[in-house]
């Protein structure tokens, strides 16, 4: 969704098809690592256009409706795995950025803006990335958990819970926050 027009159109078809949206949950996300003179163009593109340009429409989108209602919930989803990938890193710091920037311009509306930024979680990106680095998928887990405090690697559900509370009515006094989920401390 990288165009702003079918942006719209999509949440407009959802509005009327459901009811004005409570809010954009943002959870894009697509890597194409490589040493930075090595980083094509278009891969520096694709990865800030799925993963930065495309919450800022959505966001855009969905708000229009949202803000008509007197509150809502914004729910981005960068990354603490953001630091080391040149392309990744830009993307992903930028929807941290962009995430405390609108708590600002959103709050006096009534619609909070968080983040969760999610560690090692088992998905079909963190698959991929295992692949690439020609390791199966338990033992490139096994390498990242090594490095987590809890000694494990993180579940969607994880996820998806933290997400919830921030979407809820219970989290109405909790805007401009990046909730780590990520089984310890980051540094």
């Amino acid at each position: 969704m990288n165009d702003s027009d079918a942006a719209r159109a999509a949440t407009d078809q959802v509005a009327g098809a459901l009811g004005s949206p409570l809010g954009p949950v943002s959870n894009a996300g697509v890597v194409r690592d490589n040493v930075l003179f090595l980083i094509s163009p278009a891969d520096w593109d694709l990865v800030l256009g799925l993963n930065l340009r495309k919450t800022f429409l959505m966001t855009r989108a969905v708000v229009d409706h949202t803000a008509k209602t007197g509150s809502g919930r914004v729910v981005n989803l960068p990354s603490i795995a953001a630091l080391g990938h040149a392309n990744y890193s830009a993307a992903k710091t930028g929807v941290e950025g962009l995430t405390k920037a609108l708590v600002l311009k959103l709050g006096p509306l009534n619609i909070t803006v968080n983040a969760v930024a999610p560690g090692y979680i088992t998905t079909e990106m963190t698959a991929a990335l295992a692949a690439r680095a020609w390791q199966t998928v338990a033992e490139h887990q096994a390498r990242a958990a090594a490095g987590i405090a809890v000694r494990r690697v993180g579940q969607p559900e994880e996820i998806d819970e933290v997400v919830a509370f921030l979407t809820s009515d219970r989290a109405s006094f909790v805007s401009g926050q990046v909730v780590h989920v990520a089984g310890g401390p980051v540094c």
